[in-house]
């Protein structure tokens, strides 16, 4: 197992301590919170080292290319769902951003069958996951809670929340476009 690969291991072991610190922050208690940001975040950056290990050194694997997306996708998910649990986000931000995840593992997973190959992620999805990863980041801080940050770190969440809405959109029809251009669709 190469460096990138067990750094993909590593961001899907930290899920469940972030879930851990997260889950149990109270009102008013900040240091859970702070413990689970501070896990997120660097479960977050991982994402970044894998990547870049494996192409800058050749250590692209079939895992890699397996499990790289679904770690980040577990990540996510993981994270929308407590924020959900808490109820400092709502249900249906969350089904939208899993909708997205789920149709484009499955178009990656026909493209493949189909003989079309892998379908790289374009600049909308890059740009998903970023918006995504700073939504939740703030999120976990706490800015999503009323008066916490006060109204202007509330604010802050709220565009980022839509604008994480948006982008995941504009994300997933991107993606079913490049889809059908790799012939896959057919």
């Amino acid at each position: 197992m190469n460096l990138p690969n067990k750094l993909v291991v590593f961001r899907i072991a930290l899920i469940p301590f972030f879930l851990f610190f997260f889950l149990r922050a109270v009102p008013g208690e900040s240091m859970f919170r702070v413990i689970a940001l501070v896990i997120f975040l660097l479960a977050a950056i991982t994402d970044y080292w894998d990547g870049y290990f494996a192409r800058k050194w050749g250590m692209v694997t079939s895992f890699g290319k397996l499990m790289d997306p679904l770690a980040d996708k577990m990540l996510v998910a993981s994270a929308l769902v407590a924020l959900a649990a808490r109820q400092e986000l709502s249900a249906w931000v969350v089904v939208i951003v899993l909708c997205r995840e789920f149709l484009v593992t499955g178009l990656r997973q026909l493209a493949i069958e189909n003989g079309s190959g892998i379908i790289s992620a374009s600049i909308w999805g890059k740009l998903k996951t970023v918006i995504q990863m700073t939504m939740i980041s703030c999120l976990v801080a706490g800015m999503g809670v009323p008066g916490l940050f006060g109204q202007f770190g509330f604010i802050v969440a709220q565009v980022l929340i839509y604008a994480t809405v948006i982008i995941t959109v504009f994300s997933a029809i991107d993606y079913v476009r490049d889809y059908k251009k790799a012939g896959a669709g057919t």
